[in-house]
């Protein structure tokens, strides 16, 4: 077996800092993202996940510390700049226009076209096809790729947009709480294909609140609590047990236990 510490990071954080006025979101955060794992980054609302995803994504500067893509440090302008470091973001709402067919929303702002100025059109047969493709090489056999995409499951349009990630070059995915609106079964139709993105080697960054979700496809652990990182830690170090505890604040249940004990 591959021992993870030798895969090189394709995004490391250290002792990165964001303030908002004299609000502290993220106090000294440390983190590695590897091709190939799944890394869980875990947490109530408050605990400064979205503020995380945001330094990663380029939507926000972070503001001390140091964040290193491939082994550079960058200093991200932009969501685009990310982007062209492979560096692509999933969020709740998925960006997606539900009406529009599934090969429209796959290549949406991308699309591709053919025939020289004025008369360039779009390729509709070729996008179709490479829709189709693309989602078929991840598992994903869709009945009619025609169709307006919101008759999808939610699950479905997620894996729709996970798949587009893939297919522009994402060699790192953020997922933000894909599970959070979805059932017991669509939640596992995505937690597949999380699966899925990691054994085609990307790093995969999952945000959620959903320990359980987590441990089933996580290798890597980071729970944050009010801007700082209260757990580092690899799946073979940690039960699902322990990691429930550190969501649910084990320190301060452990000192409650004791009290109602006492």
């Amino acid at each position: 077996m591959t021992d993870a510490s030798a895969v090189p990071a394709v995004v490391q954080l250290s002792n990165v800092s964001k303030y908002y006025g004299n609000i502290c979101a993220l106090s000294d955060i440390n983190l590695t993202v590897r091709r190939g794992e799944v890394t869980c980054i875990l947490g109530d609302n408050g605990a400064g996940k979205s503020t995380l995803i945001k330094i990663i994504s380029g939507m926000h500067p972070h503001d001390a510390g140091v964040v290193r893509v491939h082994g550079k440090d960058i200093h991200f302008a932009s969501p685009r700049e990310a982007l062209d470091f492979g560096i692509a973001t999933v969020y709740q709402d998925l960006a997606l226009v539900p009406l529009m067919s599934v090969w429209r929303n796959f290549f949406l702002g991308s699309e591709i076209t053919t025939g020289m100025w004025p008369f360039r059109r779009l390729d509709v047969e070729r996008m179709r096809r490479v829709a189709d493709e693309e989602l078929k090489n991840l598992g994903i056999d869709l009945p009619d790729i025609d169709a307006p995409i919101a008759q999808l499951s939610g699950g479905e349009m997620q894996v729709v947009a996970i798949a587009r990630a893939i297919h522009f070059g994402a060699q790192v995915l953020i997922l933000d709480e894909p599970t959070a609106a979805l059932g017991v079964k669509q939640s596992g139709v995505v937690l597949k294909y999380i699966a899925a993105a990691r054994d085609a080697g990307l790093g995969v960054i999952f945000i959620s609140h959903n320990p359980h979700h987590a441990y089933l496809v996580g290798d890597h652990f980071a729970v944050l609590n009010l801007g700082r990182m209260e757990l580092d830690a690899k799946r073979a170090e940690l039960s699902i047990e322990q990691l429930v505890r550190h969501m649910a604040g084990g320190a301060e249940l452990q000192a409650l236990e004791h009290e109602m004990h006492r």
